[in-house]
């Protein structure tokens, strides 16, 4: 969608995708650069831990941690765990996004926000709205199978996407302001500059990506077969199932709620895990904003 605005108040939407959310951060900025001011924030996933980030007034610090992260770094962040129900706990890595960034409780932002969590008790989205922001933005991630669930109560809490990767339904929309969609699981191609930078990360095998094979290759896969899709890991197969249900869900949050401005970003852009590719995705999203937005 290529859109022309004129109002400067936004409402800002941001999806799920990964370490694709990292393309928040250009979108933010250019946002910004371009004279607009964001009235509100509401995100899923990695999109609510950019907003929520964001709103604490912290995207600055927390932009420069990701750039310096190595893919080494990236493993070690990884706290390993034996469960049926994820393999990462995801303990460090919000301990050291803590370490810089402190505790906030969300309804003491300037700008409002809310991220957006899934009960698999209850079956219904959980939001955010109060509280602490750790607190939330560690259920919004919780990408089922892979991080363990965030237990409140008698509920169990996971990953946002599972039923709503761009939450357009929470915005509050004003009369004379304009909403703003960032969608991580666009189905367009890749630029051939991220296909050649992906090339690139597969002919590089360091420590960090040996490691990640070896777990996968660790879990079951189908029988042997001359068929590429007969050769999916249960992990490859997870992975791939999930995304084209957000992909879908995300097409239908965009058709019924329509937002003013979608910046698409294709799904193939990167690795779920790749954090230590912060340049490329930040910018990737600038290009994005400015490929959506004709001023």
């Amino acid at each position: 969608m290529i859109a022309t605005l004129k109002m400067k108040n936004v409402r800002l939407v941001l999806g799920s995708g990964g370490a694709r959310g990292m393309a928040h951060i250009g979108v933010i900025e250019e946002l910004e650069k371009s004279g607009f001011i964001i009235k509100e924030v509401v995100g899923c996933s990695m999109g609510a831990v950019v907003g929520g980030i964001y709103c604490a007034n912290y995207l600055q610090e927390y932009k420069h941690w990701l750039i310096k992260l190595s893919r080494l770094d990236v493993f070690r962040l990884l706290d390993f765990t034996i469960s049926a129900q994820g393999f990462v706990k995801g303990e460090r890595i919000f301990k050291a996004i803590e370490e810089f960034i402190g505790e906030h409780q969300i309804e003491n932002f300037n700008t409002p926000f809310a991220a957006v969590a899934t009960d698999l008790v209850e079956q219904k989205e959980v939001v955010y709205r109060t509280g602490s922001l750790f607190k939330a933005l560690r259920a919004s991630i919780a990408i089922p199978t892979v991080f363990t669930p965030v237990r409140e109560g008698k509920h169990k809490l996971v990953d946002g996407g599972v039923l709503n990767p761009l939450p357009l339904n929470l915005i509050k929309r004003q009369p004379n302001e304009w909403v703003v969609a960032v969608n991580l699981n666009a189905n367009i191609p890749s630029t051939p500059e991220q296909l050649e930078g992906a090339e690139l990360e597969r002919k590089e095998q360091t420590a960090y990506l040996k490691m990640i094979d070896a777990i996968r290759s660790s879990l079951p896969s189908f029988e042997k077969s001359t068929d590429a899709a007969d050769k999916l890991s249960l992990f490859d197969l997870l992975n791939k199932s999930y995304d084209m249900t957000q992909d879908r869900l995300t097409a239908v949050m965009i058709d019924i709620h329509k937002p003013d401005l979608v910046v698409n970003i294709s799904r193939d852009a990167c690795g779920v895990y790749e954090f230590y590719r912060a340049n490329e995705i930040i910018e990737m999203g600038r290009k994005a904003f400015h490929h959506a937005y004709k001023p």
